[in-house]
C-alpha cells in the first residue's frame, strides 16, 4: 500500500513523504486493514525493525487530528526518551505537541492538558491515574510499547492493573499493544478485545545460527567456515563480521564478561576503525563522563572501535556508546541483556555468546526464546545491511543441535500475568478502593476480573488473594471495613498518592515511632533501605565483617537496630546487612563523594549511584509525607533528604542545584569560589562562571535566564562545539 492510499490529510502524507516513506510495510497494511484508523484495538506482534513505532504514529497522528490526545506507554525511561526524541522531530512540522512524563509519582502533571501526544513510563500512567489527571477524559488512544513485559515479575502487575484501569475508565479509547515476541498472541488480544495482527515479515531477511568450533551451522542447513578461527568464538565472530564490513553487537551474561570481552576485542576490532571518528567519542567520554577511572577506561576501547555497555554505566555514558555506534565510529558493542530491552541499535550480526545466566537461588539458567528473539531481532541495519545475522555459541559440540531446536525453531514462551505476588496485589488493591473509587467487594471483585490473570486462571485464587489482602489493609490502617463498605483512611488514601508499597509505610512509620533522639541521615536512608520498595546493594565476600565495624560505629544513629526488626535466621541478616551497605553508599552519595570513590568503595557504576538515588529520592519524599501525617515538623532531617538524594549534595548545595543545569560537581565549583546562592549567580560576571563552571553558552543562558539576570553570555570557539556535542554534562 502507498502512502497516498492512506484515508489520512495530504499534510500528513507530505510529513511522511520527507522522511523517505512511500509505501507500507507488510504489517503496516495489514494493520490498516484491519482497521487501525476506524479507532479498532490490536495487538500487533512483529519482529524488531517490522514498523510497529509507525503504527503507533499513524495511529497518534489520526487521533491528534481529531482533536483527541494520544498516550504511548513504554516500560522504560530510556525507551521513553528515545521515542519522545524520534516523535517530537517527526510531527512537529504539523503542530502536534509532544511531551513526555516520566518523573514526580505525587502529581497529576496538570501542565499535560496542552499537549497531543504524551509518552510515559507504566508506572508513571498508574500514578496520574492515581491522582485522578483530569486531562485524562481527552484520550482517544493508548498505545501500550512492549506488552511482553506484562510478563515481568517487575513491571507485570502494574501494568497489567494499568490497562485494567484504562479499559474501565476509558472505554471508548482506542487500544493498541506492540510488541516482538508474544507467543500466545491471540490470547492477549481476547482479553484486550483486540485483533491481532501477527507478522514474521522483516525489512531486513535474518540467518540465524549457531558457531562452534569455527564454524557457523545457520537454521536452513548450511555450514560456513569462519576464516582465522582462533578457539575465542566471539572474536572470531566479530573479526569475521568486521572483514565484512559490517558491525557486530554481542550481549554476555555480566558486566564483567562486557568489560574483558570488550578489552580483549579492541586489538582485532581497532584494525578496521576510522581513528579520528572514534576518536572524538573517547574525547567526549573523557570529558562527559561522571567517573574518570570507568572514562579511561572505556575511552581507551573506544578509541579502538570497541565499547562496552550496561546498566552501571550513565545515561550520557550510554548515549555516547549508542551514538558512536550508530555512526559506525565504534564498530563492535559488547553488552548485557538491557541493551536488548528496547533500545534501537541494530547491527549486521548478534552474537549471543552465552544462553544461560546466573539467578539467585537457582544458579545458572537458560534464557528464555523470548530474550534470544528479543536479541536477534537487533540484527540487520535497514539501508544498510542486506541480511542480518544471529549467531549463538555452542561450548560443545552436541549442543548445536540443541540450541538449534530450543531457540531458533522455537517459538517465544506465551506470556502469563504476574499479578500472583503479594506485593503487587497489596500495592493494587489499596489503589482501587483509595484512589479508583472501588468502595465493595463487589467492586474489586469486577476490577480483578479484567485482568489478564482472571482470564488466564480464573477468579478464585486471586479473590482468596485479595481476602487476605484486604484483612492486612484493615488491620495496618490503610482501609477501613464498614458492614460491606470499604473506605481508606487518611493513611490510606496518601500511601496510594505516593505510589509506595503499604509495608513500606508500615516500615517507616514504625521507624519514625520509635522516636530515635540521635537519629541521623544515616538513620533515615537505612530505614528507607529496609523498606520493600528500596533495592539493596548486592553483599560480597569480605563485606560481614566490614559492615558488623560499621554498624558497631552508627549504631546510635540508626533507627532500625537488629533488635527492632525480626531476623529469624542468617538471610534475614543479610538483608539487614545490605540495608546498612545501601545506606551508606547513599550517605556517602549525598556527602559528595566522587564516583570513584564510590565505584572502588561499593562496585556501583555511576548508573547504579542514578537509579539507586532516584528510588531512595523518592521514598525519601514519601517518608517525609508520612511524618507530616505522624508529627508535623517533628523529623526536619527528613524535610530535604530527598533533595539531597536527588543531587547528591550537602545541604549547603541545594540552592545551586536547582537551577537548570547546574549539577553536584559544578554546585560544588561554584560554592567554592564563592559563589553560593541564586543572588550570587545574578550579581556574578558571566566570564567568571564559564571559568569556573566549565559550562556551554546555551546551559549559561539558561542559568542566567533562571537566575534573572541580564548580562550577556559570553562565546567562545571551545563553548561553540560544547553546543555542537548537545551539553550532554548539562545534568551534573
Amino acid at each position: 500500500m502507498r502512502i497516498e492510499e492512506l484515508p489520512l490529510d495530504p499534510e500528513v502524507v507530505e510529513a511522511l513523504r520527507k522522511r523517505g516513506i512511500e509505501q507500507l510495510y507488510p504489517p503496516q497494511e495489514e494493520a490498516i486493514r484491519r482497521g487501525l484508523l476506524e479507532g479498532r484495538n490490536l495487538v500487533v506482534a512483529a519482529p524488531t525493525a517490522a514498523g510497529k513505532t509507525l503504527i503507533a504514529e499513524l495511529a497518534m497522528v489520526n487521533t491528534a487530528r481529531r482533536g483527541r490526545k494520544a498516550i504511548y506507554l513504554v516500560p522504560l525511561k530510556a525507551i521513553a526518551s528515545e521515542k519522545y526524541a524520534e516523535f517530537s522531530e517527526a510531527w512537529r512540522g504539523l503542530g502536534i505537541r509532544t511531551a513526555v512524563s516520566v518523573g514526580d509519582y505525587d502529581s497529576s502533571d496538570a501542565h499535560l492538558a496542552g499537549y497531543d501526544v504524551i509518552i510515559s513510563t507504566y508506572e508513571k500512567m498508574d500514578s496520574l491515574l492515581r491522582h485522578h489527571a483530569p486531562w485524562l477524559a481527552d484520550v482517544g488512544l493508548v498505545v501500550v510499547d512492549e506488552i511482553h513485559y506484562i510478563d515481568d515479575p517487575k513491571r507485570g502487575p502494574t501494568l497489567e492493573m494499568l490497562v485494567a484501569h484504562l479499559k474501565n475508565v476509558l472505554p471508548e479509547a482506542q487500544l493498541l499493544a506492540l510488541s516482538a515476541t508474544i507467543g500466545n498472541v491471540e490470547e492477549l488480544a481476547e482479553w484486550l478485545d483486540a485483533e491481532p495482527v501477527v507478522s514474521g515479515w522483516r525489512p531486513v531477511p535474518l540467518r540465524e545460527g549457531v558457531y562452534h568450533g569455527g564454524r557457523i551451522y545457520y537454521a536452513d542447513g548450511q555450514v560456513e567456515t569462519v576464516p582465522g578461527a582462533t578457539g575465542n568464538a566471539p572474536r572470531d565472530l566479530v573479526n569475521d563480521t568486521l572483514r565484512k564490513g559490517g558491525q557486530a553487537l554481542v550481549f554476555v551474561n555480566s558486566r564483567r564478561r562486557a568489560v574483558s570481552l570488550a578489552s580483549l576485542l579492541a586489538d582485532t576490532v581497532s584494525r578496521h576503525v576510522d581513528p579520528r571518528a572514534a576518536a572524538e567519542y573517547a574525547d567526549m567520554l573523557r570529558r562527559e563522563s561522571e567517573s574518570r577511572e570507568l572514562a579511561k577506561l572505556l575511552g581507551s576501547l573506544v578509541e579502538r572501535g570497541v565499547a562496552f555497555h550496561h546498566a552501571g554505566l550513565s545515561y550520557v555514558e550510554r548515549r555516547i556508546v549508542e551514538e558512536a555506534f550508530r555512526n559506525n565510529a565504534v564498530k563492535a558493542v559488547v553488552a548485557t541483556p538491557t541493551l536488548g530491552a528496547g533500545v534501537n541499535l541494530p547491527a549486521r550480526r548478534v552474537v549471543i555468546d552465552s544462553y544461560t545466566r546466573y539467578e539467585v537461588g537457582l544458579g545458572r539458567m537458560p534464557i528464555k526464546v523470548m530474550e534470544y528473539k528479543q536479541f536477534a531481532g537487533r540484527a540487520g541495519r535497514p539501508g544498510y545491511d542486506e541480511v542480518g545475522e544471529a549467531i549463538l555459541v555452542a561450548s560443545r559440540s552436541h549442543e548445536v543441535d540443541e540450541l538449534l531446536e530450543n531457540y531458533i525453531f522455537q517459538e517465544p514462551e506465551p506470556v502469563y500475568s504476574k499479578m500472583g505476588t503479594g506485593p503487587a496485589v497489596r500495592s493494587h488493591v489499596l489503589a482501587a478502593i483509595a484512589s479508583h473509587g472501588y468502595r465493595t467487594r463487589e467492586d474489586l471483585d469486577r476490577l480483578m476480573g479484567l485482568t489478564l490473570y482472571a482470564s488466564q486462571y480464573g477468579t478464585r485464587r486471586l479473590a482468596e488473594r485479595v481476602d487476605r489482602t484486604l484483612k492486612y489493609l484493615v488491620e495496618k490502617g490503610f482501609v477501613e471495613e464498614s458492614g460491606r463498605t470499604l473506605a481508606p483512611t487518611r493513611l490510606g488514601l496518601r500511601v496510594s498518592e505516593l505510589y509506595i508499597d503499604p509495608r513500606t509505610a508500615e516500615t517507616v512509620l514504625r521507624g519514625l515511632r520509635l522516636d530515635r533522639p540521635k537519629a541521623t541521615a544515616l538513620g533515615y536512608l537505612h530505614l528507607i533501605a529496609m523498606t520493600p520498595d528500596m533495592p539493596r546493594l548486592p553483599l560480597r565476600s569480605g563485606d560481614y565483617r566490614r559492615l558488623e565495624a560499621l554498624l558497631d560505629a552508627h549504631y546510635p544513629e540508626l533507627i532500625l537496630r537488629p533488635e527492632d526488626v525480626e531476623i529469624l535466621d542468617r538471610e534475614d541478616y543479610r538483608e539487614y546487612l545490605a540495608a546498612l551497605k545501601t545506606a551508606l553508599m547513599l550517605s556517602d552519595w549525598i556527602n559528595e563523594l566522587d564516583m570513584d570513590t564510590l565505584l572502588k568503595r561499593y562496585d556501583v557504576g555511576p548508573g547504579d549511584v542514578r537509579a539507586y538515588a532516584e528510588t531512595a529520592a523518592w521514598l525519601a519524599y514519601a517518608a517525609a509525607e508520612l511524618s507530616r501525617l505522624e508529627k508535623p515538623d517533628k523529623y526536619p532531617d527528613l524535610s530535604n533528604l530527598h533533595l539531597r538524594v536527588k543531587h547528591g549534595v550537602k545541604e549547603e548545595l541545594l540552592e545551586l542545584v536547582k537551577v537548570p543545569g547546574i549539577g553536584r560537581v559544578r554546585a560544588r565549583r561554584l560554592y567554592d569560589a564563592g559563589i553560593r546562592g541564586v543572588e550570587d549567580l545574578r550579581r556574578a560576571d558571566p566570564v567568571r562562571i564559564l571559568s569556573i563552571a566549565s559550562i556551554g553558552p546555551e546551559t549559561l543562558k539558561r542559568i542566567l535566564e533562571y537566575v534573572g539576570s541580564d548580562k550577556p553570555a559570553p562565546q567562545t570557539g571551545g563553548q561553540r562545539n560544547a553546543r555542537r556535542r548537545g551539553n550532554l554534562l548539562d545534568y551534573m
